[in-house]
């Protein structure tokens, strides 16, 4: 079983990645590998001589379970996406780019990058990037340039979220159940990820020449005066700040939140419609649902449910386990260092199945309280997990929510992304890692570490 799932996972991700040559929708064949890998599953129990009654209820209490979790992701995104396409309906956007004057390519990249890495901290890797690529559309007209943009937007969304509590999923989830703490994870990963986005920055800065082409003010469709741009967009940024604020005070879902200052501007926008019918032909909610990205909405629903399937089986677990028994005792002289490695593989895994349920499988393995603990309350085994599944999943595009929403709204190809910015991905990833390692006082207080590593034959003898 376990291979026949492996073997439909990975023909059901070449065909996505290979959807333009294919000519197949990516949804198409993510809803397909969804319910496949599920039909699958349960065939081969069903073979397998299972009570019948028993494994019908077992499916169901761990379908629903899974909708449910995947269903929270799908209507986050959804929230999210009609408040950002409202504000731009309302073009609220136009405040903000007409504050950035610079048409300087390299200037330019480093501003959205830097705005981007310090947003997603504050709300969240997908959500960030959402607003973001709206924010690209204003400022660059040519698609295959504002491509490039948007994919420095993923790699800074996805870097940014890794070092704050609320930044990203995997982060929260380790914050939640308490492996690590607010001040010391923002310590510890801040400048690893700060390393991650500069370096993808600085590289590809240096290729940039010349001016972007902004796009044209179009004078066609609905003018919307400057009050009700300002109200609109101070309320979407608002409704989307008070994500993390409702989950921590309700100790609710964040897409609860994320619907709930949805339904706030929905009204706000009847209102304004209904009140200035006669002087504006105001857009509302209703409207901007006509044109909000459905098929990356069901892409999610799909490849989400794959992933499932997969935790279910165990294989996911399995795999967790299996890089447990083989990297966990590795040391370097008497200092341990297979939890490093644990965490880079797990984060380069992450670009390919989902984070989230990799993490929680981990989680389980490693109590942080009680007897047998082996990475207490804010071991470095945690932050750098934190940084390590936050980050990894950018190296490619399906491989984080923030990849796969950029790419549902610029439609950006999968094979484009891994040629143009996976290895830039892969440097910033390698740097971020490098950076925490350096700064992991574990490794630098023992003198006698440093002299295995300097007396390795060869390098410095004049040391030993």
């Amino acid at each position: 079983m376990v291979v026949t799932l492996v073997t439909i996972f990975i023909i059901g991700y070449a065909c996505i990645a290979l959807e333009h040559p294919l000519k197949i929708n990516k949804t198409a064949t993510a809803l397909l590998l969804g319910v496949l890998t599920w039909a699958v599953y349960n065939a081969f129990n069903l073979a397998a001589g299972v009570d019948i009654d028993t494994y019908r209820q077992f499916v169901s209490e761990k379908l629903i379970e899974n909708l449910g979790e995947t269903a929270e992701i799908v209507f986050f995104l959804l929230g999210a996406m009609t408040i950002v396409t409202l504000i731009e309906d309302y073009q609220g956007f136009s405040i903000i780019t007409d504050k950035i004057k610079t048409t300087d390519k390299k200037r330019l990249l480093w501003i959205i990058s830097i705005l981007t890495f310090f947003l997603s901290a504050l709300l969240d890797n997908m959500t960030t990037a959402i607003v973001m690529v709206a924010l690209l559309r204003k400022l660059i007209a040519d698609q295959k340039e504002r491509w490039l943009y948007a994919g420095m937007v993923i790699l800074a969304a996805n870097a940014g979220g890794a070092w704050s509590p609320i930044g990203d999923v995997t982060t929260i989830m380790l914050w939640i159940k308490g492996e690590v703490t607010t001040v010391n994870i923002i310590v510890k990963t801040l400048l690893a990820s700060l390393a991650c986005m500069a370096v993808p920055v600085w590289l590809i800065g240096r290729t940039l020449k010349g001016d972007i082409e902004r796009p044209a003010e179009s004078s066609e469709g609905v003018q919307v005066p400057h009050r009700f741009r300002v109200l609109v967009l101070t309320m979407g940024v608002c409704a989307l700040i008070f994500v993390p604020i409702f989950k921590t005070i309700t100790h609710l879902p964040p897409y609860l939140g994320m619907l709930f200052g949805l339904s706030v501007m929905w009204v706000t926008t009847e209102i304004l419609s209904r009140k200035y019918s006669k002087e504006h032909k105001l857009p509302t909610a209703v409207s901007t649902l006509e044109h909000v990205d459905v098929p990356t909405i069901l892409f999610f629903l799909g490849i989400l449910m794959a992933v499932a399937c997969l935790k279910v089986a165990g294989i996911l677990s399995g795999l967790a386990q299996g890089l447990n028994d083989t990297f966990l005792n590795m040391h370097i002289g008497e200092e341990p260092v297979g939890f490093f490695v644990i965490d880079l593989i797990i984060g380069v895994l992450s670009s390919i199945v989902d984070n989230v349920p990799l993490v929680a499988a981990v989680q389980g393995m490693y109590p942080h309280v009680g007897e047998g603990v082996i990475f207490a309350q804010n071991h470095p085994f945690w932050e750098f997990l934190a940084y390590c599944a936050g980050t990894g999943g950018s190296l490619l595009i399906i491989g984080s929510a923030a990849g796969v929403a950029v790419m549902g709204m610029e439609k950006i190809d999968f094979i484009w992304y891994f040629k143009r910015i996976t290895l830039l991905a892969l440097a910033g990833y390698i740097a971020g890692a490098i950076v925490f390692i350096l700064m992991d006082v574990t490794l630098f207080e023992k003198v006698d570490f440093l002299r295995d590593l300097a007396c390795i034959p060869g390098t410095m003898p004049m040391v030993c």
